[in-house]
């Protein structure tokens, strides 16, 4: 595979004035006045699991992130489309129609009908657990900054931007480092919308710095001779670890397809041969591998001690 970071244009959702609460039990074509039990769709009663396996499609979002999930050559690739891929021609939906969007409308759109699920590798945080349902963990994540190449400002981790004089960090916007940055009282910020344009306003001399998982940055930034990443770390935020995991995106009331889902997950986190067939090729290591007592429900509560 090709490695490339030539920035992919991504249609920005307009959610506009929708009333997104209203929206929220809607599948993809599904009755916007209907928003108790499970999301429906164009056919009756069925939801979105057996809407999709009746039609053999199922849309899902993504935000262009390498190497989780992006397009190339007009193909998805990516180390989480190689995981749905499997799990839903295992559950009979065999064809995947992926949205590119930004970040920020990935869960709005999600609960809006737009698509019938995110896969962006998504951090499972309280906050977002309040907006939309997530699968059981299935990356784990560290963090690295881009610098410019020879790190001049000799930036180890976000405690060390913290602490130096009249440094800039950019951060991707809804980003789970974006938190960690208010959290720590960053001051100099530069939002940006991808993690492409993260490293683009590095190269540029506008940040001198740029946080995102250090996964993606070792993969984007692995040709470039201009920039350069830390050592991964996991970031302290009041003497805790802030632990990373991401997962799949679904709404709510969509119980039978996250139950589902789930289920052939479990088939391929249970067995670490399985989960690096999928996820190597990307980039990831055995040490992304979710430990089997680590759950959705403790990361949505927030309980990392």
């Amino acid at each position: 595979m090709t490695k490339r970071t030539t920035r992919i244009g991504i249609a920005t959702v307009a959610i506009g004035a929708l009333s997104l609460g209203l929206l929220a039990g809607c599948a993809s074509g599904g009755d916007a006045g209907d928003t108790g039990g499970e999301s429906t769709g164009d056919a009756g009663d069925m939801t979105t699991l057996e809407k999709a396996q009746e039609d053999g499609t199922i849309t899902l979002a993504i935000a262009s992130e390498q190497p989780y999930s992006w397009v190339e050559g007009g193909e998805p690739t990516g180390a989480t489309i190689a995981m749905h891929e499997q799990i839903f021609q295992n559950l009979g939906i065999d064809d995947i129609k992926i949205e590119e969007v930004d970040w920020n409308s990935l869960i709005p759109g999600l609960n809006a009908g737009r698509w019938d699920a995110v896969s962006a590798g998504m951090s499972i945080l309280p906050d977002r657990c309040e907006e939309a349902a997530f699968s059981d963990p299935e990356i784990m994540y560290t963090t690295t900054l881009v610098v410019a190449a020879g790190n001049p400002k000799g930036l180890s981790d976000l405690d060390s931007v913290a602490a130096a004089d009249g440094v800039t960090l950019a951060v991707q916007s809804g980003a789970i480092e974006e938190g960690y940055a208010a959290d720590l009282g960053i001051a100099g910020i530069v939002q940006v919308d991808s993690a492409q344009a993260g490293i683009e306003v590095v190269q540029a001399g506008r940040a001198d710095a740029f946080a995102l998982t250090a996964v993606s940055l070792n993969w984007m930034t692995e040709d470039l001779d201009d920039v350069e990443t830390t050592e991964a770390f996991v970031q302290e935020i009041d003497g805790v670890e802030q632990i990373g995991a991401g997962a799949t995106v679904f709404r709510q009331a969509d119980t039978d397809l996250l139950e589902a889902y789930n289920a052939e997950l479990a088939k391929i986190t249970a067995d670490e041969k399985s989960y690096l067939d999928l996820v190597e090729p990307f980039g990831f290591t055995a040490e992304n591998l979710p430990p089997a007592d680590l759950t959705t429900e403790q990361l949505c509560s927030g309980d990392l001690g």
